[in-house]
């Protein structure tokens, strides 16, 4: 799978460098740069999971942006870093996947983790990537000391909600008009062992 974007060169100086493929072209007497990004074809045996560092954040806010409607900004991303709960799918090549933004709060004496941001690559989809990272997030804020998870997820997203709930995650409320263009969010629950 790949795809190609066009970009004007002056846009993109640092993000070409990461990029695996690019062609400069002139057209209407501007410079563009043909990028193709491709996805590795993986599975979930094919992947490792580790904590996110600085290195990976531009592939992780690439995949955010394929993935949301309304992305995190690249500043939201690094507030995370250092965090135990923001971790990483990396294939044996060293190429980002997905990734799980979470952490524990404790909310009237009881420590809740929270899945804030999950997301993996549009091309590995269904191929339980996600799975691995929701398993290892679980993993994460148990041993920090959560004795549930919750995460909200779009009212209109079927196959995010139909994964939570194989996971364990039932619907607690809604929140209406949660996102900035007014959509609905449910709220899932989940209790860890």
């Amino acid at each position: 799978v790949a795809v190609a974007i066009y970009l004007t060169l002056d846009t993109c100086s640092t993000a070409v460098d990461a990029l695996l493929e690019t062609r400069q072209y002139m057209y209407d007497g501007h410079k563009y740069v043909r990028v193709t990004i491709s996805a590795p074809d993986v599975d979930a045996d094919d992947v490792v999971v580790r904590r996110a560092r600085r290195a990976d954040l531009l592939a992780i806010v690439r995949i955010e942006n394929a993935s949301f409607p309304q992305p995190w900004p690249y500043d939201a991303f690094e507030t995370f870093l250092g965090e135990p709960g923001f971790l990483v799918a990396v294939t044996d090549d060293d190429r980002i996947v997905g990734y799980v933004v979470a952490d524990v709060t404790t909310t009237h004496g009881r420590s809740i983790g929270h899945i804030k941001d999950i997301a993996v690559h549009p091309a590995c989809r269904g191929r339980g990537v996600g799975s691995r990272l929701l398993t290892r997030s679980f993993v994460t804020l148990a041993s920090h000391g959560a004795d549930s998870v919750k995460l909200e997820v779009r009212k209109s997203n079927e196959d995010a909600k139909r994964l939570y709930r194989e996971y364990g995650f039932e619907s607690l409320r809604r929140i209406r008009g949660y996102y900035d263009d007014d959509e609905d969010a449910i709220i899932m629950v989940r209790e860890l062992e």
